[in-house]
């Protein structure tokens, strides 16, 4: 790492410039109390609440931006993630990055996929067949896993048209609603990755005041994620309904239960960390809840 790199005392996150974790991703990191000042030429945010700032950059740059010390933190898809980090270990290289935090979206799967005319045998009907990709490091690795020998083409755009075009028998390519697929007569048959969008840093850890910045933001960042779907319910039962109503809350934290004018009827408070659904509440309702309200949650500080 560079002497400015090492006496830099901001924090650098980068992020896809455009694109489907862009907008994501911003929001994010405004949700954790962030803001930012933007450059005119739209590369650069100097963060204004806090020092961290924000790279505006493609998606594949953000592992080498980090392997690098240019930044110090990306979010980025862990297909890109695990996709570079492979190539590094295949060529002999040391791991330069890491995943620190899955983000909740961004959800897609690297997957395998025949033409629909295929019967699918299993992993064992790859071998000698051409196989078009964007992702060779993790599809050799996945094969060399499967004991497969086949050929990897490597494509940068357009994999899905390869067996239309002749290129390759079939394809390894990214698949989020399967459409793209089946507008190109493919089905997929296996799984190779399940990605989102994570929060990537480096293998090392950080120092000076990049280390306390950074501890702040993951407090933060888990405080939001965890927000997320999280609803604080309010309701009031009496007593002896409670032992029916907790077991419909296996999702949240140790509910406050308070005695309502010395009757022996309790107001309940809980912090539920999933759906609350119509169909829950009408549950809690069965079992003896009365005055349910739910409330959204704004922030929460572990």
């Amino acid at each position: 790492m560079s002497p400015a790199v090492e006496s830099r005392d901001r924090l650098r996150i980068a992020i896809q410039k455009s694109g489907r974790l862009a907008d994501p991703a911003r929001a994010l990191l405004a949700s954790c109390g962030l803001s930012w000042r933007e450059s005119r030429d739209r590369l650069f945010c100097y963060g204004e609440t806090l020092p961290v700032d924000l790279l505006l950059v493609r998606d594949d740059d953000i592992p080498g931006l980090i392997a690098d010390g240019v930044c110090d933190l990306g979010i980025v898809g862990r297909n890109v993630l695990e996709e570079q980090d492979a190539e590094r270990l295949r060529g002999g290289a040391t791991p330069a990055f890491r995943e620190m935090r899955s983000l909740g979206f961004g959800g897609c799967r690297l997957a395998l996929a025949v033409p629909e005319s295929w019967s699918w045998q299993g992993p064992a009907q790859l071998a000698g067949t051409r196989i078009a990709t964007s992702y060779p490091a993790l599809l050799q690795a996945w094969l060399e896993r499967e004991g497969i020998v086949a050929d990897v083409v490597t494509l940068s755009g357009s994999v899905e048209i390869a067996p239309r075009l002749g290129q390759a028998d079939l394809v390894c390519d990214l698949v989020s609603s399967g459409a793209t697929l089946a507008a190109n007569q493919l089905k997929p048959v296996a799984t190779l990755l399940e990605s989102e969008a994570v929060l990537a840093g480096p293998v090392g850890e950080f120092d000076g005041e990049r280390a306390l910045l950074a501890e702040m933001l993951l407090r933060r960042l888990d405080g939001a994620l965890r927000t997320r779907h999280s609803r604080l319910l309010m309701f009031q039962a009496e007593r002896n309904a409670i032992p029916q109503l907790l077991p419909l809350l296996p999702d949240a934290e140790t509910p406050t239960l308070l005695q309502v004018d010395g009757a022996d009827r309790l107001a309940l408070q809980a912090l539920c960390h999933g759906r609350l659904t119509w169909q829950r509440l009408e549950d809690l309702k069965r079992a003896g809840a009365q005055g349910l309200m739910v409330l959204p949650v704004e922030s929460l500080l572990a």
